[in-house]
């Protein structure tokens, strides 16, 4: 199948690994030059080297005040401009509701849905201006079912998906198709690295993380962990040509985590 996304400019936040990494390779692979951006250089470098000589980087923190106008200038210079935004950048941390602090809360809003918010804010119109585009966020399975590991991303993940749908909304007859995508478990360094999502929700129950992710892989149908190139499919999918009719959608690939149907 032919994705149509030979020459096409991508924009990839939180490049430098998991699912991010995955998408930016994946892109790559499909002729698309790609821009990828994180914040810490040497993981970037290292991306950016697996994704070939169309791909550039760019170390900057998404939550800058300036970070869209240097992620766009960037693609306007070196790239000719920008076809495809995957707002993929975030994190989370076990956290109870009493622990989290209002520095939390706020820090949560900053990366999950004031910084995508910018970057949709200054590429649709350029993407319009060329035609059209693609951009996908990057959300998750606990922005559809509040997840108590920590309820400060779970409630700005659900106000992502929200922001998507506006902007699906404003920019559809311009041919800028957004959609979000809603992973569950990953086995992307979030939870499997030392001291990741693994560990501290051991730590919380008293458990090993042998045992933690096993109970996490417990929660899901399928019975495992997605890898971080199956979401990067759904996502390139969603980027190409043949997601066509596709806007204002929110996809799960949590592996049947959520038991909803929308």
């Amino acid at each position: 199948m032919d994705l149509e996304l030979d020459g096409k400019v991508c924009v990839v936040t939180g490049a430098s690994r998991g699912i991010g990494r995955a998408t930016a390779q994946r892109l790559s692979d499909e002729g698309a030059s790609v821009l990828l951006v994180a914040r810490g250089e040497k993981e970037l470098r290292a991306a950016a080297a697996l994704c070939g000589e169309r791909a550039a980087w760019l170390a900057c923190d998404v939550c800058d005040a300036d970070a869209d106008e240097r992620i766009i200038a960037t693609c306007a210079e070196q790239m000719g401009g920008v076809d495809v935004l995957v707002n993929n950048a975030g994190t989370t941390w076990a956290a109870t509701l009493d622990e989290l602090t209002d520095e939390d809360w706020i820090a949560q809003y900053a990366l999950h849905v004031l910084a995508p918010m910018r970057l949709m804010r200054a590429a649709a119109p350029r993407m319009a201006a060329r035609g059209g585009g693609r951009i996908v966020n990057v959300c998750s399975s606990a922005g559809k079912r509040p997840s108590l590991t920590n309820a400060a991303y779970s409630v700005t993940k659900a106000a992502q998906l929200s922001l998507s749908r506006l902007f699906a909304d404003s920019y559809a007859t311009q041919a800028v198709l957004v959609n979000a995508v809603t992973p569950g478990g990953t086995a992307s360094e979030l939870w499997t690295a030392p001291g990741g999502m693994a560990d501290q929700t051991g730590a919380a129950r008293g458990v090993g993380r042998e045992e933690a992710l096993e109970i996490q892989r417990s929660k899901i149908p399928l019975g495992r962990l997605a890898e971080p190139g199956e979401i990067a499919d759904v996502i390139t999918f969603l980027c190409s040509a043949r997601a066509s009719t596709v806007t204002g959608a929110a996809w799960s690939a949590d592996g049947g985590s959520v038991a909803i149907i929308i």
